[in-house]
């Protein structure tokens, strides 16, 4: 077998990008903030559903701005070697938003007949539904876009593919640390997303699944009424935590319960499965068209 070579650039890429990403981001959230007539000093400012899409499209720009120049400039590849391309990968990305689906309806499904969760009512706003999924959607594609298309990519010349995916992984727990209602175990479960998220695009070099996978695992979250990473969105089925544990996920959210450490373990190995698998076969069929 032979050995692979490793570059010390794709990490020296990830370290040189974190302060201009900061720096445009910030000031593209800035204007969508004043575009929003949000007060900037306010720490807790007021956020209705649009006054964050706003300053989420803001930035998606400022975002997608960055990932060109560096994509361009320093690592000299074309922005859609992020992994945006889109031949034959409309199943993929049906496949992503399918799995995060069930996976918050079984998850719903347990919690309510288990009674560890109480319905209050139901609010269906069409409006406010739409809202929801472009939200979700550029929450989706920006976070995929640095954290699988740059840096899990960049890690990846660097050292081992599945030390490169713990890393990003990692990485992607850690911004997380601030959010609100957060725990160790809330993280843990962050973790494990961020190899769930990762764990395709080691194999194909693509982010339609993880994109999708992504925006149906937040989305779906929400709309059954759980918090997100411990933010409270629009939700369609309004519930009550009666008591707030590990089984339901708390102030959290669902990603703070031992049914989500459950079904990513569950996602994760069944990727990993079908990707090995399909591997062996592509070898298999390659050999034998050779032969």
């Amino acid at each position: 077998m032979q050995e692979q070579n490793y570059s010390h650039k794709g990490w020296q890429r990830i370290i040189l990008f974190i302060i201009p990403y900061l720096f445009v981001v910030g000031l593209f959230q800035y204007a969508g903030y004043l575009i929003a007539g949000l007060d900037i000093t306010d720490p807790q400012p007021t956020k209705s559903i649009s006054h964050q899409l706003i300053i989420r499209v803001f930035d998606l720009v400022g975002t997608l701005l960055v990932l060109y120049f560096f994509m361009t400039f320093l690592d000299k590849k074309p922005f859609v070697a992020l992994g945006f391309q889109t031949h034959k990968r409309q199943r993929e990305f049906w496949t992503g938003i399918a799995i995060g689906f069930l996976i918050m309806f079984m998850g719903y499904s347990i919690l309510y007949f288990s009674s560890e969760i109480t319905v209050i009512t139901t609010d269906l706003d069409a409006t406010k539904l739409i809202q929801s999924v472009v939200f979700f959607s550029i929450i989706a594609v920006v976070e995929e876009s640095i954290f699988r298309g740059y840096i899990l990519r960049n890690l990846m010349l660097s050292m081992p593919k599945y030390i490169a995916l713990s890393v990003s992984a990692l990485v992607f727990a850690l911004m997380h640390a601030f959010n609100p209602n957060v725990s160790s175990f809330a993280l843990f479960n962050i973790f494990l997303a961020g190899i769930l998220l990762g764990l395709s695009y080691v194999y194909t070099k693509n982010l339609w699944f993880p994109i999708a996978l992504h925006l149906s695992w937040n989305l779906f979250q929400s709309l059954f009424g759980f918090n997100v990473s411990g933010q409270g969105f629009y939700s369609v089925v309004k519930i009550q935590v009666d008591q707030a544990n590990r089984l339901n996920g708390g102030a959290f959210g669902f990603e703070g319960s031992y049914i989500a450490v459950i079904a990513q373990l569950i996602t994760i190995a069944a990727i990993a499965i079908y990707y090995n698998s399909k591997r062996k076969t592509d070898a298999v069929t390659t050999s034998t068209t050779e032969y």
